[in-house]
């Protein structure tokens, strides 16, 4: 059940992160267009990677666990790269933001990692998922970065970060709360 196309889908999208983040080491505006458009092409194999997985049945436990891997791997690229890149004149993603965000998807990977030592599989939960699609529209705003037609897509792209920020520290203190649950501690 490794090589299914659901999991070669979350695959692709680990494969992907040097070219999104070899875009990122210019401060233009086509290679932050570029690297928008490969953003939400690789988020949109988030999707459907989970929608084949469920109408083909062939939902494994490597695709539970590599799922999540490949959000967190291409969010945290991006993020890291976001808050580091110097675009003259221009403000940045702020770093302590980031780090809160880092900090909770590998609290989150850690109790993941434990409970899988104990037998205990945990997949990824709605709350989860909605916290990634605010991340996904907050990177792809702030991936684009400048004013188009009248839009400022930095600020809606912190306005977003933020949000998803909140969003991941409650779904992280869901995610210890079910895995004492399931330890019956």
């Amino acid at each position: 059940m490794v090589w299914t196309l659901p999991n070669l889908l979350s695959l692709f999208r680990i494969l992907i992160i040097p070219l999104l983040v070899y875009l990122l080491t210019f401060p233009d505006r086509y290679s932050a267009l570029l690297a928008a458009a490969l953003f939400v092409f690789a988020a949109l194999t988030d999707y459907f990677d989970g929608y084949l997985a469920r109408r083909t049945q062939s939902v494994s436990d490597v695709g539970k666990i590599l799922d999540p891997l490949a959000d967190k791997l291409m969010v945290a690229s991006a993020l890291i790269m976001l808050a580091a890149l110097d675009r003259p004149n221009e403000p940045s993603v702020p770093a302590w933001l980031v780090v809160v965000i880092l900090a909770r998807e590998s609290a989150v990977t850690v109790i993941r990692g434990i409970a899988l030592a104990e037998g205990i599989v945990m997949q990824a939960e709605a709350l989860g998922k909605y916290k990634f699609i605010l991340q996904a529209f907050a990177i792809v705003a702030l991936l684009v970065h400048y004013r188009y037609w009248g839009l400022d897509f930095f600020a809606a792209g912190l306005y977003f970060l933020t949000l998803s920020a909140v969003v991941a520290i409650w779904s992280g203190v869901n995610y210890h709360v079910q895995f004492f649950r399931l330890r019956h501690w």
